[in-house]
């Protein structure tokens, strides 16, 4: 009997060792963190099933941030629009004024008088980001006034259920009153896809023919990663790297929306992690990240983190969580010059 009593010890101990392991497999996944290439101030984020209309995930999606040149995709809907009415053709020629011509760049660099027609406007608008081309479809379509085409646009952004959006121009130059969410981008991405369907494949080029000269875009997503096809990037020094992202394939349809980054490839970087992470397996069931903000590291979430559930968009039930607001970072006279408002005859940048 003495001798069975060191080995009933040792047996005792390894049943204890064994419930420690079994304890230790069980418990709670670490917190992951995910890195943000941001200032907390700027940065606002959002991915949406677009098949279902689910949020998967999203930071500070209703605080409002400058849209840049992501406001030229309203300027866009508004003359897919005219298209659809036959208001215009794609063969329609649109006159370029002094207004338009005297915009800042990213632009085609058009003299007044000359025209454009609808076809090669709504290249440069979704390929080269082209200020001046913008500025004359919003003329064009509001009756000679840029002033006139913005109440417009704002009118139609309230129709989309884009409550937190106003425009004051067509292209995304500065202004004050010129503001949107994350959320109403992804509201606007989806209402191109889902409107437009016939005039969404503008969105997926990279490229276009112009004057016999090869036009080059600013969206690097496209042909990065697999499956995305569109849709818009955005720049000024007020709002940081803007993107909407389009994704779909494999029976996946996402739209991404990433504002606020420091540069453009980490702003890229950013949505592709955005979308990796939102097909990965059991996102419903996966805990919040850590965000890992650009020059520090908060100790936990911030308060526009909230549940990837949140079924947010319009024709769907309205958000448990309240919407947390926040104040429009200041916009100063530093926006002048940047890389897609640069100077005239200053050299322009080849990402946006």
């Amino acid at each position: 009997m003495p001798r069975l009593f060191p080995v009933l010890q040792k047996l005792i101990a390894l049943l204890a060792l064994l419930a420690l392991v079994a304890g230790c497999t069980t418990a709670a996944p670490p917190e992951s963190v995910l890195a943000v290439p941001a200032q907390p101030q700027k940065y606002a984020a959002i991915v949406v099933d677009a098949s279902t209309g689910k949020t998967l995930f999203e930071v500070n999606s209703r605080s409002q941030r400058y849209p840049a040149s992501l406001t030229k995709m309203m300027t866009l809907y508004m003359l897919f629009e005219a298209l659809e009415s036959g208001r215009v053709t794609k063969e329609t020629r649109i006159p370029v004024s002094d207004h338009a011509a005297s915009q800042p760049p990213t632009k085609l660099r058009f003299r007044r008088g000359e025209t454009i027609d609808v076809d090669s406007a709504i290249r440069a608008m979704v390929v080269k980001s082209a200020n001046d081309v913008a500025v004359a479809v919003g003329e064009y379509l509001g009756g000679g006034s840029e002033d006139q085409f913005a109440a417009m646009m704002t009118a139609k952004a309230r129709s989309l259920g884009m409550s937190g959006t106003s425009f004051r121009n067509a292209c995304g130059l500065p202004d004050d009153g010129q503001v949107t969410t994350a959320r109403d981008m992804a509201v606007l991405g989806m209402a191109l896809e889902k409107r437009f369907p016939q005039h969404f494949h503008y969105f997926s080029e990279s490229d276009f023919m112009f004057r016999g000269r090869l036009v080059r875009g600013h969206n690097d997503m496209l042909g990065r990663v697999r499956g995305v096809d569109g849709i818009k990037t955005g720049y000024i020094r007020a709002s940081g790297y803007n993107i909407v992202t389009s994704y779909n394939a494999d029976g996946r349809h996402l739209i991404v929306v990433v504002m606020g980054a420091d540069s453009a490839r980490q702003r890229n970087d950013h949505a592709e992690a955005l979308i990796q992470r939102s097909l990965g397996p059991a996102i419903a069931d996966a805990g919040q990240p850590r965000l890992m903000y650009s020059g520090q590291q908060p100790a936990s979430p911030p308060p526009g983190l909230l549940p990837p559930a949140d079924p947010a968009l319009p024709g769907l039930p309205p958000p448990d969580q309240p919407t947390p607001g926040s104040a429009v970072p200041d916009q100063s006279a530093s926006d002048f010059p940047s890389p897609d408002l640069a100077s005239p005859g200053a050299p322009l940048l080849p990402t946006q």
